[in-house]
């Protein structure tokens, strides 16, 4: 018989609507950061480095390229005979055939995945989350007294509490109550969406309430082991963590990086991130070109300026060109005697000659003013921008664009742009 102490799923098919065009293509969690990552290398990483052998990876969404860079989990030493990794996509059934309609409900969906393994415990992951975290402190905490169910959780301004799930507790950190994104906030300490369960209290739960309807973990799962009185206690953290759910935390959390003192370290030798690194030769930085605090992948080219900027695998930067305050993903072409401000370019976008993007002031975009904000101009994959155009701020460009897509040859501000692909 097959037995593992702990084993993680983790919930990897969100669509990530609030990434606009970066995720039209491509799910959440397979999203470029920090050059040469994607986001859900992190929690893969920390489970390896948690001794955390065995992972569940639920996928839905646009699985493609999140399945390709994950393969047989190499890269985090998961390629294993008995656990490992394993892609669990939704699947038909012999008398029915389901999306995964609620986080609750997808785990409820593999529990032959999870009775496999007879487990003692079970952890809950999130893949659109940046942190480093000791999974294996997480479950001494969760034995040590002797927990039903632990909630990872950190103290967060209490003016952004009602963004998330909030858990009160007492003195000795037993859950006292748990309100789901609440109006009015009895705490700070703010669920991280990272849970240990002991197997058969999350065994019932799930079986209890497999016909609720788009059965999520923090609306009906835990308010469901409250009400049983189980034995429920919050997990402190205090570390780094952030969702980049949003294209202004994104760029935030990718501008961390580059710190002169970084919040987030990549370098620690003790805890290392690992990722599915192709052979690429090295960057090269030309006689004439600038590069300030920023972070360049292999195979780059940067005949121009960068600045503050982070660079993914095979960018090259024209000469004369400027990049200020960006993210570049793999494979972008930056012509010559361009300037690039405060923008997210995705993969295999090719930028003609004499192209200004980020002028002018700041206009609410038109059609998405809670996604595309904060100053950024926001270019999906594999587009065309032609040369000599200007593209103002809180834009978004998707497609292989022309001249004649520009009005006098300007995208103003607050304009969206999309030529090819779902809109987003």
């Amino acid at each position: 018989m097959i037995k593992k102490e702990m084993i993680a799923m983790l919930l990897a098919g969100g669509q990530g609507s609030r990434l606009g065009v970066l995720t039209a293509k491509v799910a959440k969690p397979a999203v470029a950061f920090g050059g040469k990552y994607r986001i859900i290398d992190f929690p893969l990483s920390n489970c390896i480095n948690s001794g955390v052998d065995t992972v569940g990876v639920l996928t839905q969404y646009q699985p493609l390229r999140l399945n390709t860079h994950i393969g047989i989990g190499i890269p985090w030493d998961l390629d294993r005979n008995v656990g490992g990794v394993t892609i669990l996509p939704p699947y038909e059934k012999s008398t029915s055939s389901e999306w995964y309609t609620g986080t609750a409900n997808a785990i409820y969906q593999n529990m032959n995945y999870m009775e496999s393994f007879h487990p003692d415990y079970v952890l809950i992951l999130s893949g659109d989350h940046i942190y480093k975290m000791d999974y294996e402190v997480m479950l001494d905490f969760h034995k040590a007294n002797h927990a039903d169910v632990t909630i990872a959780a950190m103290p967060v301004p209490m003016e952004e509490a009602s963004r998330f799930g909030i858990v009160v507790t007492d003195t000795e950190s037993r859950i006292q109550n748990f309100e789901e994104k609440p109006a009015k906030p009895s705490s700070n300490l703010a669920s991280m969406g990272i849970y240990i369960f002991s197997w058969p209290v999350l065994r019932e739960s799930l079986i209890a309430l497999s016909r609720q309807e788009n059965c999520d973990f923090g609306k009906h799962i835990i308010p469901y082991c409250h009400g049983l009185g189980k034995r429920m206690f919050a997990y402190e953290y205090n570390g780094y963590w952030k969702d980049v759910g949003t294209l202004s935390s994104y760029w935030e959390a990718n501008m961390e990086l580059i710190d002169i003192i970084p919040e987030f370290n990549l370098y620690e030798e003790f805890w290392k991130i690992y990722t599915n690194s192709e052979n690429l030769p090295p960057q090269y930085i030309s006689e004439q070109s600038v590069v300030e605090r920023s972070l360049i992948s292999n195979s780059c080219e940067i005949y121009g300026e960068v600045r503050n900027s982070v660079l993914g695998a095979g960018v090259t930067v024209g000469k004369g060109s400027i990049v200020r305050d960006s993210i570049i993903m793999r494979g972008v072409t930056i012509g010559n005697n361009c300037v690039i401000d405060r923008a997210i370019i995705a993969e295999d976008t090719n930028i003609g000659d004499d192209v200004v993007i980020g002028i002018g002031g700041e206009v609410e975009n038109k059609e998405k003013p809670q996604v595309y904000s904060g100053g950024l101009v926001t270019i999906g994959e594999n587009s065309v921008i032609p040369s000599s155009v200007k593209i103002g701020k809180n834009t978004a460009i998707s497609g292989v664009t022309a001249v004649k897509d520009y009005k006098d040859g300007i995208l103003a501000g607050g304009e969206i742009l999309i030529k090819a692909g779902d809109r987003i």
